[in-house]
């Protein structure tokens, strides 16, 4: 169960700089003893000095970011004007520079090339990218393809991101107070909780600034198997066997749930439609994938299709625009079978 705000605020805070110092206070003796394991002829024996580094960068530049938090919030007059543009805006920077840094560390710690294609950038593009809003339907897998996609957003589109995300994510200081203070929501897995979901899509994306950005993940959740498979049980339990069919033709996806989608575009009917696809990040879900995968060196590709507004079905039936959805699911799910698995042979002999 979530702790209440405050004592996030009196305890977990506190406790993120106390381990933040204790990481740089003791990071000699852990090189040392990172850089002997890294010595020794033992499969993975670089993997401790290459978290450690990754470790104490990211605990680093979270102690620094609440303590800009915390200038903010006295300089706002102690939470008075922190709603206000100046403070959003300053906040969003927050969150651009650490994201810009850890994507940084974690391409060159972790071997990573990163490879996103984009619509061309045309004058009718460049145009587009500056004058209206957009709802971002991303694929889900793992927590690396929403810190890529968020970081795509601040740094190359300078849009400014909105999540609904899972309420236990706030047991991070940094991200709870960051996204407590920008237009983000959380919720809890709970019954009737798709209702909250909608509502809360509803509510975010009835108010996007033209550089606004609404990022949703229609599957609810990481791929695997059973989740799959139950996601397609699922659909068939409510009668939905046009949609069950052609989940089980999507094996690299979990079914779309078009609530929150369709909800933000009905919401928001002067934003263009994005649509993320990505590969190469699935089977990086726990700490204990990461371990097991280190060193990476891996090729993560990403692909993004713009729809225009005038081209998003909004005059549709709810039926007709489910269709449209899961069209767009399966090029997703098309795309992902071309470029999964672009692992270490593939950058060594690339």
């Amino acid at each position: 169960m979530l702790p209440p705000r405050i004592v996030r605020r009196l305890v977990l805070v506190p406790l993120l700089f106390v381990i933040a110092l204790a990481a740089l206070v003791t990071l000699p003796l852990l090189a040392v003893v990172a850089s002997v394991v890294a010595l020794l002829p033992v499969p993975g024996r670089r993997r401790p000095l290459r978290l450690l580094w990754f470790a104490v960068v990211w605990l680093s530049a979270e102690a620094l970011a609440l303590a800009a938090c915390l200038g903010l919030w006295v300089a706002s007059g102690f939470g008075g004007r922190l709603r206000t543009q100046p403070y959003q805006q300053r906040h969003y920077d927050i969150m651009r520079r650490f994201l810009d840094l850890l994507y940084r560390v974690a391409t060159r710690v972790f071997a990573l090339r990163v490879e996103v294609e984009e619509p061309d950038l045309t004058a009718d593009e460049r145009a587009a990218r500056l004058a209206r809003p957009v709802i971002v339907l991303s694929r889900h897998a793992g927590p690396g393809d929403s810190f890529l996609l968020v970081h795509q957003l601040l740094s190359e589109y300078h849009r400014r991101p909105r999540v609904v995300m899972k309420a236990i994510l706030q047991l991070d200081p940094g991200l709870d107070i960051v996204a407590n203070r920008l237009p983000n929501a959380f919720v809890q897995h709970s019954r009737g909780g798709e209702g909250r979901f909608v509502a809360e899509i509803e509510r975010l994306a009835s108010n996007l600034d033209p550089d606004g950005a609404l990022v949703i993940f229609p599957e609810g959740g990481n791929w695997t198997p059973r989740r799959w498979r139950r996601a397609i049980e699922r659909l068939e339990r409510l009668g939905r066997r046009r949609e069950a069919a052609r989940a089980k033709e999507m094996p690299h996806l979990l079914a779309p749930r078009p609530g929150g989608a369709l909800a933000a575009i009905a919401a928001c009917p002067t934003a263009d439609v994005i649509f993320v696809a990505h590969a190469g990040l699935e089977d990086l879900i726990t700490v204990g994938d990461v371990w097991r995968n280190l060193p990476m060196e891996r090729l993560i590709r990403a692909k993004w299709w713009r729809v225009p507004v005038d081209q998003v079905p909004r005059e549709l039936d709810r039926d007709g625009q489910v269709s449209w959805l899961y069209d767009w699911w399966e090029r997703i799910d098309a795309w992902i079978a071309e470029n999964r698995v672009p692992l270490a042979a593939e950058i060594k002999t690339g």
